[in-house]
């Protein structure tokens, strides 16, 4: 009932379909121009396999299988907003779609998928601007933003994952030897000085994965809650300390497991225990620390003072 309310409310519906059905036609058959390693035309058929190459492996791209319906969700959450302005065909918005266009044309010509994405987003936030007006783009470019996780990463991330892993390395070393576990590091390579157990904090520990989706959990979380720029800021800021701290954890809990069990106890806790609960280990210091500091951050209601003038009969 109330998504039949919602549906209501929307003119253009017709309009908005025929767009949406020709632009995303566009990106399926002519979408992708780079035939070496994934032999397809379909761009959205590029990004999946980019996100899950196969049913057994999951990349540090994954989280792009998860972002649209998580703007869906935004959307949704924001319906009201979205139909009380002002609704109407509003023909500037046809700038969002050139634009994506012109970025779609180039990324084919230089075989750059990710620019074509870029270039498919661009073009449906246009989209729905010419269909809904100023004031639906107005209030719909955040849930717009998130789509930007969509756009994978590949080897654009190294940069980021070497220091990680190096970072990671010399923070759990340290902790280590704190609490009087003897560990030798070798780069980003920790290791028992007798050889019991061996571990490389490779680029698949380097904790991206928990980066990426600890930022984008922060930007939602504070936009949802505050009005604030300088408090959203500071929400999605924290998630790099934050996702650090929850990746070091994983790698110490691995060490400790190997120091009392051996290798096979610390490969257990690595492949993430029983149904991969321990995997999830990362994501601990993310929740509990967005939510600690958001309810320190978390604005006070305004009450009166009370009154002390003398009361009368």
């Amino acid at each position: 009932m109330e998504f039949l309310k919602f549906w209501e409310q929307l003119p253009n519906k017709g309009f908005f379909f025929i767009l949406l059905i020709a632009w995303l036609a566009l990106f399926q058959f002519l979408g992708n121009s780079t035939f070496g390693y994934i032999p397809t035309h379909s761009l959205m058929q590029w990004m999946y396999v980019a996100y899950h190459p196969n049913k057994d492996t999951y990349t540090e791209d994954s989280h792009g299988l998860m972002i649209p319906f998580v703007v869906l969700a935004l959307f949704w959450w924001k319906r009201n907003e979205l139909v009380a302005t002002k609704l109407e065909t509003w023909w500037p918005a046809l700038a969002f779609v050139t634009t994506g266009l012109v970025l779609h044309l180039l990324g084919y010509m230089v075989q750059q998928p990710k620019i074509s994405i870029i270039g498919l987003f661009s073009g449906l936030y246009g989209i729905t601007g010419l269909a809904w007006g100023p004031g639906w783009l107005k209030r719909s470019f955040f849930p717009f933003v998130l789509l930007a996780f969509c756009v994978p990463l590949g080897t654009l991330g190294q940069p980021v994952t070497f220091p990680l892993r190096l970072m990671v390395s010399q923070i759990v070393e340290s902790i280590s030897h704190l609490i009087s576990i003897d560990v030798i590091r070798e780069g980003n390579v920790l290791k028992d000085p007798t050889g019991r157990y061996q571990y490389e904090v490779a680029a698949a520990c380097s904790g991206l994965r928990s980066l990426i989706a600890t930022i984008a959990l922060a930007m939602i979380y504070g936009v949802l809650s505050f009005k604030t720029w300088w408090k959203r800021a500071l929400l999605t800021a924290s998630a790099i300390p934050l996702a650090i701290a929850g990746n070091v954890l994983r790698m110490l809990t691995i060490v400790i497991a190997a120091e009392m069990g051996g290798q096979t106890s610390g490969n257990y806790v690595h492949e993430g225990g029983p149904f991969g609960i321990i995997s999830l280990m990362p994501y601990i210091p993310a929740f509990i620390g967005l939510l600690a500091l958001g309810h320190w951050l978390r604005e006070q209601p305004i009450t009166a003072e009370p009154s002390l003038a003398p009361q009368t009969a």
